[in-house]
């Protein structure tokens, strides 16, 4: 008797017909579609419970401002009163983790899923989040904050403190990191310069319409890029796109990485394009430009140089950074942006920090920091040979180095995820893929507004150990 093959159970020509691949291909198919429809209406019940009323969900209506140019449209969309209070962070975490799981059975199911229902659904969640009070963080008040100092009160961002600007400005009373020189790249403070005249509801709506085109500019590259690497299209858009901690974290709080991974995808796109050697140049001034948003993208640097010519990259390279070099000091004179004010600071449950505790020493100290960053120093050294040698290699390469990257940040942000999620996405290696779900699993647990009740319960308090009581002065004398 023959041994039944893998092709010949798929249906191969002379293979006895099978009911199982169509009842499974049908089973995926309807939780696939469902798993679309729970993600949209999820995410408008998030938005909608937290543009009710003040609360943590919306962090700049701590004062008790809640405007209805802040909150956005959807007020009062939720019935009645809602949830509040402890059974406020309940809720909200609930509906993050059964947005998580929902999300993974959409990246399961996604080569069943139907092209334009996929982006019928990622462009409404888009819509939802952008008509979305300010969520979870301040910092899109922050950015115009840097902004206003520079137009308005004649400060640099990069010299002075936003606590020198009048504590009158909207800005200010909406934002908090008031001890933070700017540690974002000059084409972006210079893009929060050409908002001020907007004033500051305006340039609050222009910026958030800003972040949400940059996400779906580079959810189409994305697209592209998976069609060129022969990988399935909806399923690398589902894994990026539908992340809710991309759509909470990324979108909700408009975070400014849309704008540096935008211009990361065009890098990955003319690489993968393989077109003429002038295209090594373009690509460098895609990813020069990334970094001059936001530096994190510098990692990429050395990956991308290795993957093609390296003459014309560095040409473009070269030529772009002496273009927004010369911008950068017309505009804030011979200064950058502060970078390591902020990498100091260590987050409780980071994992870093949570190494330190796990390893006795109360949390993380400045020689495991060290051990870390020489960690990381070297797995991009090591990509970047291993893209030397076979540049087809580069999407993976950038996958695991800034997987890498964002696990060993000791101030960890959950929307860092969003740095790894495209490369995973075309990376065609499981492996990669599982561990990203596994660190956003990670971030969503340890970030959600129940985990500080939940770790209590557990007794477990980093931030209560001597070292985490020092972490926690350190974050505090930034914000206050």
């Amino acid at each position: 008797m023959p041994t039944l093959t893998a092709p010949a159970f798929r249906g191969a020509p002379g293979a006895a017909p099978s009911v199982r691949a169509p009842v499974r291909d049908r089973a995926l198919f309807v939780l696939g579609a469902i798993s679309l429809l729970g993600l949209a209406a999820s995410s408008l019940t998030f938005v909608a419970i937290a543009a009710k009323a003040p609360s943590f969900l919306v962090p700049p209506s701590r004062s008790g401002f809640f405007a209805l140019w802040m909150v956005g449209p959807l007020r009062g969309l939720w019935p009645g009163s809602g949830p509040s209070g402890v059974a406020l962070g309940w809720t909200s975490s609930a509906l993050l983790v059964a947005m998580y799981g929902l999300y993974a059975v959409a990246c399961v199911t996604a080569r069943q899923l139907r092209a334009r229902w996929t982006i019928a659904t990622v462009v409404a969640v888009h819509v939802i989040f952008l008509l979305a009070p300010p969520l979870s963080y301040t910092d899109v008040f922050n950015y115009l904050g840097y902004g206003r100092m520079g137009v308005l009160h004649h400060l640099n961002p990069y010299v002075a403190l936003p606590v020198s600007e009048p504590h009158t400005d909207p800005s200010f009373v909406l934002g908090n990191w008031h001890h933070l020189r700017s540690p974002y790249g000059p084409l972006f403070t210079l893009l929060t310069y050409a908002l001020v005249p907007l004033g500051v509801p305006m340039s609050y709506w222009a910026l958030k319409l800003l972040v949400g085109a940059a996400s779906l500019a580079a959810l189409a590259l994305i697209w592209k890029c998976a069609e060129r690497l022969d990988r399935s299209p909806v399923s690398a858009v589902v894994f990026v796109a539908l992340n809710p901690i991309v759509l909470i974290w990324g979108l909700g709080a408009d975070h400014n990485d849309s704008l540096m991974m935008l211009f990361v995808a065009v890098a990955l796109y003319l690489v993968l394009c393989r077109g003429s050697a002038a295209s090594r140049g373009w690509q460098a001034v895609a990813l020069t430009t990334a970094v001059a948003i936001k530096a994190s993208a510098g990692v990429l640097l050395p990956l991308f140089l290795f993957a093609g010519p390296r003459q014309r990259f560095l040409a473009g390279a070269g030529l772009a950074a002496a273009i927004i070099a010369a911008a950068s000091l017309i505009a804030f004179g011979g200064h950058g942006p502060d970078l390591g004010t902020q990498s100091r600071l260590v987050t409780a449950i980071g994992i870093p920090n949570l190494i330190g505790v796990a390893l006795g020493q109360g949390g993380e100290t400045a020689p495991l920091h060290a051990i870390i960053d020489a960690v990381v120093a070297l797995a991009v050294l090591a990509g970047a040979i291993r893209v030397f040698r076979r540049p087809d290699a580069l999407v993976v390469a950038c996958a695991v180095v800034l997987l890498l990257v964002v696990v060993s940040l000791s101030w960890a942000a959950p929307w860092y995820v969003w740095w790894v999620l495209p490369f995973a996405a075309l990376a065609g290696r499981a492996r990669v893929r599982i561990a990203v779900l596994v660190l956003g699993a990670y971030f969503i647990l340890a970030f959600m507004p129940a985990a500080l009740t939940l770790l209590g319960d557990v007794h477990f308090r980093p931030d209560l150990s001597p070292l985490g009581a020092r972490h926690t002065r350190e974050i505090n004398a930034v914000v206050r």
